[in-house]
């Protein structure tokens, strides 16, 4: 696929290049480069944006995906239309919740794409993941106040893991990375794909609910369609205490900017989930 006009879209933390592309009819695209190295993941990523597309999903069409020039190339069509955290503080909150619902449903329709058999149990990998967090932490030249909160929850609740399914995640699921087009809600940004519990997909709604608390709540309903068990929300907590506690490590190579906007997270986790002596976050208790 050849193209006549490029843009610069400059968004994100991959690293990628990404353009806003016009070929000869004046159709419009949208063009993500990557390294060589990043082959394999683009793949899953393709894939499962294009079994999405299938399924009826609200994103983006997939069209190509190429190796030329030592880089990896994806190209799929182009949505007009604004970035979800920009449109969503504005509109009124029942407005809000609606679209969190919309995308619940979308993520429930999404997590029904099966994990590969030779998935490894998951009670296994993410205990490994949260002993890599817990690790870094420890080694971190910083620290957050009251930190040992959640690595005290995370130690106490690994049993919560014994057992779960497993299935396709979009990796990154949050208002960031979704988008308003003429109303309607689209998920973008199939760059992180990843196998894992369907209900740690919700690790990210921390970016969602600090933004709009009725849009995290219609999320959590929407996947539900209704009131979600209380299991669901001890899981979460810990998963958002293991992404909470591993954010600050991840933080310090991008600057103090990086690190503020991490520390001020973390006393909102904590503040939600009262010191992690609570399991349903206050922003959905209206």
């Amino acid at each position: 696929m050849d193209f006549s006009r490029m843009e610069e879209v400059r968004a994100g933390w991959s690293g990628d290049r990404k353009y806003h592309a016009w070929d000869n009819g004046g159709q419009e695209y949208f063009l993500r480069l990557s390294p060589p190295e990043k082959w394999k993941k683009a793949q899953r990523a393709f894939a499962l944006q294009k079994k999405a597309f299938q399924l009826g999903l609200p994103v983006s069409e997939p069209l190509e995906l190429t190796q030329e020039d030592g880089q990896v190339r994806f190209v799929e069509r182009w949505l007009s239309g604004r970035m979800a955290e920009d449109a969503l503080p504005a509109l009124p909150q029942e407005e809000q919740y609606r679209l969190g619902r919309e995308a619940g449903r979308v993520l429930r329709a999404l997590h029904g794409c099966p994990a590969p058999a030779e998935a490894e149990d998951w009670e296994s990998r993410f205990n490994k993941k949260l002993d890599r967090k817990i690790q870094l932490y420890r080694e971190c030249p910083l620290q957050y106040q009251n930190g040992e909160a959640f690595i005290q929850y995370m130690e106490e609740n690994r049993e919560l893991l014994r057992g779960r399914p497993q299935c396709a995640q979009h990796g990154d699921y949050h208002a960031g990375n979704m988008m308003l087009c003429e109303g309607r809600l689209f998920v973008i940004d199939f760059d992180r794909p990843d196998v894992g519990d369907p209900w740690m997909e919700f690790n990210r709604i921390v970016w969602s609910a600090q933004l709009s608390p009725a849009f995290a709540r219609g999320t959590v309903d929407g996947y539900f369609d209704g009131a979600p068990p209380l299991a669901f929300w001890k899981l979460l907590a810990l998963y958002i205490a293991s992404n909470t506690l591993g954010s600050l490590p991840w933080a310090v190579p991008f600057g103090e900017e990086q690190v503020a906007i991490m520390r001020e997270q973390a006393a909102q986790v904590l503040d939600w989930y009262d010191g992690m002596q609570r399991v349903i976050p206050s922003w959905y208790i209206i």
